[in-house]
């Protein structure tokens, strides 16, 4: 227990070092590049032409593209507005091409081009010879490119992409009737992987049976010690036997050697072998949501004659075990699991960009997230980004798996042998990640045959034959007596579904709970609450999902099932477009641009009061919900986790105290204060010009401590636009791709965010970014919505400077002043492989809107004086005091 202590501290303290920016690092076809060890890696994603529609020869080399769109990837067909869906999206064919030169020093190697994911159906050329047709949208293509390309001289991929309906791949529902949306495009990352013609082999493109690439799987997990299986996969291309070892060291989450071995290799000429071993650890850092501990396995394969590394990388890995004991619940690591798993579901889509988010978006995503306290996350509807999953298991969140699909089935076998083929490349692809916490292997919310759920069962045993392999179905689905795990409503929770008798021997869980649509065709609902609809309509969403006063799922009743009933995931994150109505999803916890609704604070105010060894922030918070503004409501709405809360109401006056009662259910009740607020008061002190003692104070308290306070000013006469980047603490990288969100606020002087004002906001950007935005999508200028306007960048491929201005639509003397923001943007960890005149960087001011801040400073001046007479008269005038 002291050891684990100390341990515990050490990783505080270092997480404590990077509280102010941290990088993370993301996987590349599943594995982490190690120098020197024969496999390079470079970005394929900067400087593709791009066409939206079809085009005759487009695939050949010679084809003239001089006149198409420049563009990076991951890239999105479309810039939509915020209120995108209906199918407003463009779907239809669209082309890519890339020209790249390769030098000589590839000459002799292995290449792979790996696309993450390209929606839809997918059509591949290199130099004119077409190398893959591909059904699918969400999981990895690879091309063997090794024969197919030409050294210092030109050489193009052409992609042909089409997002249309068509029944015959996975999810196969039309988008006019889909929750969600195929927005198209190459909208993941590119890479090409080179390595010499001994190497290991990659996991998807092996294409075996629990097999291929690296799978790292365990046994007899406990905190004394744990099995850890390693099967490695190994490929001779040369023209030569190959004999060597395979070096294996396993580095604890400190960087400390805990295990070190050496598998003999001999490899015939143009023949596969595999390394197997099994090795046991002792006293491992376990991984937990709670304290996501990562080992890193450098994987080495050395030459015996040369002594010379041929190729290698890294892997992360968390010793851990799931097992779901029916009546007894979730145990893990051996214990049984000391609380409900909550969680949310979560979409790939972005305000603007649609599907085609960036790494770091992904990546602040999930720490947004888990921010929040949350343990697990369903990846609805399909497999996501890869970059998520490495945030996922860095971070300490469980990941349910989904295979694509939605309330659609197709009896011909071609629809079901993708989808079977759906099944085995997820678990290739995300086998050895600790996140994995379930397998969904069925399609959501669909009437399959039941003869389906055998073949699913079946594959997922044939693809992970090891212990801490679970599947989930739905209760309401045929062949639900299959499964050991099923999603199910609890027993307090929506009447109409609520699962009335439970299985001693199945473990529950709640797929998705919050909705509370009046009817599936209207959906008006008590969950869906638009961000710019204000204070009201948030509270109600954020009262919904926390304890509503009628019989419906939420946190205080998921908090109050049995052990059986092991959690859920609210449906949703965050806002969305779907196809299928004309309205987003409003009911997320967020808006589409990550900026949050109330029910973010409330659901963060049931995360633990004590602070967490994750890359996420922790530990104890409070949050007035309540603007005071004249429209504000009397009662003051407050979430904290902590056990006490003070929140006095102006200087010197009222002090309310809410202390928390044990009774069970959610951790961390709303608090509220009846008639707390009154806008009269606010009145009667700022007509004496007493602005300062007009607040709103809490205070939390834990074991008589203060440990957080929030305060809240009205807002009072717009005076200036202030801008923050929304980084989660992760700067932007110089790729050429990289994503990042800008926010602008009409503020008062002192800061406060004007939440009631319409205007309209012009952003101009300078140095190393360009604008993801036009008039045409309603972007930019901006309408700004309860108090802001965010602003989507995209970083050049040099890094440096950015600098970030934005204005009121139509200045003037009186208006809020322009504001200005200026952030670095870093160099990249790895190579480009582009055409030079793809770097594009310095984007001119217009001079236009370059001077107004100053000119109108020096006016405002001026007026400043004139104006506190104009004041002084309308006080005489009218009224000098409250009545």
């Amino acid at each position: 227990m002291k050891k684990s202590f100390i341990l515990l501290l050490v990783i505080c303290f270092c997480l404590q070092g990077f509280t102010q920016s941290f990088q993370p690092e993301f996987s590349i076809a599943g594995f982490f590049p190690i120098e020197n060890s024969g496999r390079q890696v470079y970005s394929m994603n900067p400087s593709w032409k791009f066409y939206k529609g079809n085009i005759i020869g487009a695939e050949k080399t010679v084809f003239n593209d001089s006149d198409w769109e420049q563009v990076s990837i991951p890239h999105s067909i479309d810039l939509l507005p915020t209120e995108a869906s209906g199918c407003v999206n463009y779907q239809g064919i669209c082309w890519y091409r890339k020209h790249f030169n390769l030098n000589s020093e590839l000459i002799g190697k292995k290449m792979f081009l790996y696309f993450e994911a390209v929606m839809g159906k997918t059509q591949i050329w290199i130099n004119g010879e077409l190398c893959t047709t591909h059904y699918g949208g969400y999981l990895p293509i690879i091309i063997d490119m090794t024969d197919k390309v030409v050294f210092n001289q030109n050489n193009v991929i052409a992609v042909c992409t089409d997002n249309s309906n068509d029944p015959s791949y996975p999810p196969g529902k039309p988008q006019e009737f889909l929750d969600f949306t195929y927005c198209g495009g190459i909208y993941r990352d590119c890479w090409l992987i080179t390595h010499n013609k001994v190497f290991i082999t990659d996991d998807n493109y092996a294409s075996e049976r629990a097999g291929g690439g690296t799978f790292i799987s365990y046994s007899n997990v406990s905190e004394k010690s744990a099995d850890i299986h390693i099967k490695l996969q190994l490929k001779n291309e040369s023209s030569q036997a190959f004999k060597g070892k395979a070096h294996v060291t396993l580095n604890d989450p400190l960087g400390k050697t805990v295990r070190q071995f050496t598998c003999p290799i001999s490899i015939p000429s143009g023949k596969t072998v595999y390394c197997s071993k099994l090795i046991t650890i002792q006293q491992p850092q376990l991984w937990y949501p709670f304290s996501p501990s990562l080992y890193q396995m450098h994987i080495e394969i050395k030459d015996s004659k040369t002594g010379k590394t041929v190729d290698g990388y890294r892997k992360k890995l968390g010793v851990r075990s799931i097992a779901f004991k029916g009546k007894n619940g979730l145990w893990i690591n051996g214990k049984p699991y000391p609380h409900p798993l909550m969680g949310v579901n979560r979409h790939q889509d972005f305000a603007v960009v649609g599907n085609a988010m960036t790494n770091s978006l992904h990546w602040r995503d999930a720490r947004k997230l888990k921010s929040l306290g949350l343990d697990i996350i369903r990846n609805a509807h399909y497999p996501q980004d890869p970059a998520f999953m490495d945030a996922c298991d860095a971070l300490g969140l469980f990941v349910i798996e989904n295979t694509p699909g939605w309330q659609f089935w197709n009896e011909d076998p071609i629809f079901q042998n993708r989808v079977f083929d759906d099944i085995r490349n997820i678990i290739r692809r995300d086998r050895s990640r600790p996140s994995v916490f379930l397998w969904e292997p069925v399609l959501n919310e669909t009437w399959y045959p039941e003869s389906f759920i055998d073949s699913v069962k079946q594959i997922v045993a044939e693809e992970y034959p090891y212990p801490y392999s679970h599947i989930v179905g739905d209760s309401e689905a045929r062949g639900s007596s299959k499964f050991s795990i099923l999603y199910s409503h609890p027993s307090n929770g929506d009447a109409d579904i609520a699962i009335k008798e439970l299985n001693p021997e199945v473990t529950y869980f709640t797929r998705e709970w919050g909705d509370n649509v009046d009817d599936w065709n209207s959906h008006n609902s008590t969950s869906r609450a638009n961000r710019a609809w204000g204070e009201i309509p948030m509270l109600v969403q954020a009262t919904h999902y926390a304890s509503p006063s009628y019989i419906c799922t939420s946190y205080d009743g998921l908090w109050r099932t049995s052990r059986q009933h092991i959690g859920g995931c609210l449906w949703h994150s965050f806002d969305h477009q779907r196809g299928y109505h004309p309205d987003p999803f409003y009911g997320g916890l967020t808006d589409a641009f990550r900026q949050p609704k109330y029910s973010y604070y409330m659901f963060m105010a049931q995360r633990p009061v004590d602070s967490l060894a994750v890359w996420a922030e922790s530990g104890p918070m409070v949050y007035i919900a309540h603007e005071m503004t004249p429209f504000s409501p009397s009662n003051v709405t407050l979430y904290s986790n902590c056990e006490e809360v003070r929140l006095t109401v102006f200087k010197n006056g009222k002090i309310h105290t809410y202390k928390k009662e044990h009774k069970g259910g959610m951790p961390s009740p709303i608090i509220v204060f009846k008639n707390a607020y009154n806008f009269m008061e606010d009145k009667l002190l700022s007509r004496q010009e007493r602005w300062d003692e007009v607040y709103l104070l809490a205070e939390a308290f834990q074991n008589g401590k203060k440990v957080a306070e929030h305060k809240r000013m009205p807002a009072r006469r717009p005076a200036k636009i202030m801008l923050r980047l929304d980084n989660e603490k992760i700067q932007p990288i110089a790729d050429g791709s990289d994503l990042i969100t800008v926010i602008a606020s009409v503020t008062d002087e002192n800061g406060n965010i004007k939440r009631l004002n319409n205007y309209h906001i012009q952003f101009m950007v300078e140095g190393e970014a360009r604008l993801v935005a036009d008039e045409k999508s309603h972007t930019n200028p901006r309408a700004i919505e309860w108090g802001t306007a965010p602003i989507l960048l995209r970083t050049t491929l040099r890094a440096g400077k950015v600098k970030v201005k934005a204005k009121v639509d139509y200045p003037g003397m009186q208006m809020p002043l322009q504001g200005e923001l200026e952030f670095n943007v870093l160099s990249p960890s790895f190579s480009s492989i582009y055409d030079t005149e793809g770097r594009t960087g310095v984007t001119p001011w217009d001079n236009n809107i370059n001077n107004d801040k100053n000119i109108f400073q020096e006016e405002r001046r001026k007026l400043n004086l004139e104006l506190k007479n104009v004041e002084r008269q309308q006080s005489e005038f009218g009224e000098s005091s409250l009545k």
